[in-house]
């Protein structure tokens, strides 16, 4: 059939082959996907293990990194979200209905709690604050529908009871959602853990840390083993419209091959700096899992048995430092860049006040101002003479 110029310039008459072996797989980017013939289009269903139906529920590139990050974790089933939070906004959304309730760690991830707060507020979902390292603080009734767990919590870093709380929450039916993202699937594996082979249902991990590695992509995950909860997930996922670019997911895909060079070797600097912190009389506390004197240590070293850690840790300055004192010290860091989020080249610092982020008391914490330091690939010994030159406006 002729064709007018312009048609041709959209049905080119001749195509190149589709696949040729390369070290990074093709990107296909597609909000519409072209259906072979009508049996193609009728003869499928979304629960398909592949449903090429429409961009949003997958193409080869996102479904590429979706079975990656999930054999990573341990899993068997993936879904894909534009950020960690999204992911996690995802499974709230989806298993929690009116009258629920819902435990999360004191320590939980900021924003999650905000969400879960909103859930509350809107949708009479009742949420629930549990010690992280008691497991007997953790009291469901018959209305508890979701678990919350952080390995290692947020900013302070406990290493939680995790074998405790996962058995406790599998004795009363309760779902386990184990934000990942310190552990990155690297640490340990959240699908069998412990002499007893535990696992939590699902995980879910912000890909914008440590599987990114740049500090430039947005991007999460929610993995499971479990086909029945896995579709109950996906459907929100459709149902919300959640999707992420292909562009974005090529660019993961591309940095996952030195992901554990880049963890091993940032948790190794940040175990450095960690013995230098330790000697500064600037420092009530020092956090990090790894650390004997940390709290939850004992937890970390039964779960991470290779002394797997990710390239986080927090000091809590003494008490006599005021807020000022505290801002000025992070104004005056050459190398650490002040913000959010960490697994990035850059190493990053951010100041905390715990008074404003806990509910619980917590006497394993000194008082004082807290700052997160979030090693990235620098040098260490120039991490710690960075830290030395601020430490001075202290003075």
């Amino acid at each position: 059939m002729k064709k007018n110029a312009q048609t041709a310039l959209i049905h080119a008459p001749r195509r190149a082959p589709q696949y040729i072996q390369t070290v990074q797989p093709p990107l296909f980017r597609a909000s519409t996907i072209i259906f072979e013939n009508t049996d193609a289009l009728f003869n499928r269903h979304w629960t398909d293990a592949y449903d090429y139906s429409y961009g949003t529920h997958g193409t080869p590139t996102t479904f590429t990194l979706g079975d990656h990050i999930a054999q990573i974790e341990g899993g068997l089933y993936h879904l894909l979200a534009p950020s960690g939070l999204s992911a996690i906004n995802l499974v709230n959304s989806c298993l929690l209905s009116q009258g629920d309730e819902v435990w999360v760690p004191d320590n939980i991830y900021g924003p999650n709690m905000e969400h879960l707060r909103n859930l509350q507020q809107r949708y009479g979902i009742a949420v629930k604050v549990y010690n992280p390292l008691e497991v007997e603080n953790f009291s469901p009734s018959d209305k508890a529908k979701l678990l919350w767990l952080e390995a290692a919590g947020s900013v302070t870093l406990e290493f939680p009871d995790l074998i405790g709380l996962v058995k406790k929450a599998q004795a009363h039916n309760i779902l386990t959602a184990l934000d990942n993202t310190w552990g990155a699937g690297l640490a340990f594996n959240a699908f069998d853990f412990g002499n007893e082979h535990l696992s939590v249902d699902m995980t879910v991990h912000a890909l914008t840390k440590y599987p990114s590695g740049g500090g430039d992509i947005l991007m999460g995950s929610v993995v499971t083993r479990d086909q029945h909860l896995h579709h109950q997930l996906f459907r929100m996922h459709a149902i919300q419209g959640i999707c992420v670019s292909g562009d974005d997911v090529a660019q993961v895909q591309r940095s996952l091959a030195s992901m554990q060079l880049r963890y091993e070797h940032q948790a190794k600097s940040t175990i450095e700096l960690l013995n230098w912190l330790k000697l500064q009389p600037q420092f009530a506390q020092v956090l990090h899992p790894a650390d004997a004197t940390s709290a939850g240590h004992a937890y970390w070293k039964e779960i991470c048995r290779d002394g797997h850690s990710a390239g986080l840790v927090s000091v809590i300055f003494d008490n006599n430092y005021k807020l000022q004192d505290i801002r000025n010290f992070c104004d005056s860091l050459k190398l650490f860049k002040l913000g959010f989020s960490w697994g990035g080249p850059v190493s990053l610092v951010m100041l905390y006040n715990l008074k404003e982020m806990r509910v619980l008391e917590h006497s394993h914490l000194k008082e004082g101002f807290l700052v997160r330091f979030c090693i990235g690939l620098e040098h260490p010994e120039d991490l710690i003479q960075d830290i030395q030159q601020a430490l001075k406006v202290l003075a």
